[in-house]
């Protein structure tokens, strides 16, 4: 093939390149980006919690052994195919060939099994020292539950329930607090990740896992389910908010409290208990005991709803009411067929629940 045909033919691989150049900037986002800020790309190579600070270095070990190998490959392949391109004048005779060279064979079997040995006791000890840290006396226990398409939270320790947001306190150096998960699936396999608090860890169906994490600087932290477990997989979002100390115990407090009884807005009240609503959710303090669907006590207390799909306004609560596949397509959250006046009466009522 001659120079012009190469030239011809570059237009068409103008896609492919694209595509490559799209994916690496996406990589880069998703590696470096800007930290503090609850983006839905958040950085995981910006740790905040002493987990992830282990994992960060054992990543760069990894990658820094792992490029070393590849500039070594490559270095060598540019060699070779600099070294013995085909030039004018080849009698086209194959050149001397090596058979059973011992040290050869050597090399290429002991190097890779020394470079995999080495990097199998690296993450080893990463993974002991995670998987086996003991649990201090002043831990924050919660049990996170994993549900088509939500997350549910747990706090045993002060009888809190609350979904999607998990509010933890920082962790100080002169007072160590950190929080410890325990996790079960209601359903399905799920994966809690919250790249710059926690690494990975599945949450699987008749099966307890645990992880932790301690933060130690206040802040709002982005995750997600990592493991796919159906249609909206995708959107089975989590935020972590890291409270100072007094924060949390003030978020403990309040969370609390019974559901707020308002007169105003007892027409929104009959409704929710009048209808498949309590089959689902729970508000303490009223007949509503459903397990189905996140717990409502607090629902205007939180920043999104939908596991995180939507925000938390006015809007978009009427809509998710009415029509759930307008916000989730796919989610288990069946559409409520009222009239106007019972959905805005109910969204009323629901507005209350702070």
């Amino acid at each position: 093939m001659g120079r012009f045909d190469q030239i011809r033919k570059l237009p068409s691989k103008a896609p492919g390149i694209a595509v490559l150049l799209a994916g690496a900037l996406l990589a880069a986002s998703l590696c470096f980006g800007a930290p503090g800020d609850p983006s839905p790309l958040p950085s995981i190579f910006d740790p905040r919690s002493t987990p992830t600070k282990s994992i960060e270095h054992l990543s760069y070990f990894v990658l820094s052994v792992t490029g070393l190998i590849f500039a070594v490959v490559f270095t060598l392949l540019a060699y070779a195919v600099v070294k013995f391109r085909k030039r004018p004048g080849d009698d086209g005779r194959e050149p001397a060939q090596v058979y059973g060279s011992t040290q050869i064979e050597l090399a290429w079997t002991v190097i890779p099994i020394l470079i995999v040995v080495v990097l199998f006791l690296a993450t080893a000890r990463v993974v002991h020292s995670i998987q086996d840290a003991p649990k201090p006396e002043n831990a924050v226990e919660v049990v996170a539950v994993g549900h088509q398409f939500w997350w549910e939270f747990r706090y045993p320790q002060s009888g809190v329930v609350t979904a999607n947001e998990l509010h933890i306190p920082a962790s100080e150096p002169a007072h160590p607090t950190p929080t410890f998960l325990t996790l079960l699936s209601a359903d399905t396999d799920h994966s809690f990740w919250v790249p710059q608090l926690a690494g990975k860890t599945d949450l699987i169906p008749n099966r307890v896992n645990h992880t932790w994490m301690d933060p130690y600087e206040t802040g709002i932290f982005l995750g997600q389910c990592a493991q796919y477990c159906g249609k909206q997989h995708a959107k089975m979002l989590l935020r972590v908010y890291v409270d100072s100390p007094e924060g949390f115990a003030t978020w403990v407090h309040a969370q609390q409290q019974p559901a707020m009884l308002d007169a105003n807005v007892a027409a929104g009240r009959r409704v929710f208990e009048t209808t498949a609503c309590i089959n689902c959710h729970a508000i303490a303090g009223t007949v509503a005991d459903g397990r189905f669907g996140p717990d409502l006590t607090h629902l205007m207390s939180r920043q999104t709803i939908a596991s995180g799909a939507a925000e938390n306004i006015r809007a978009n609560l009427r809509l998710w009411i009415q029509q759930p596949d307008a916000i989730k397509p796919g989610s288990l959250m069946p559409a409520m067929q009222l009239s106007d006046a019972d959905l805005d009466a109910l969204v009323d009522y629901l507005q209350t629940l702070r």
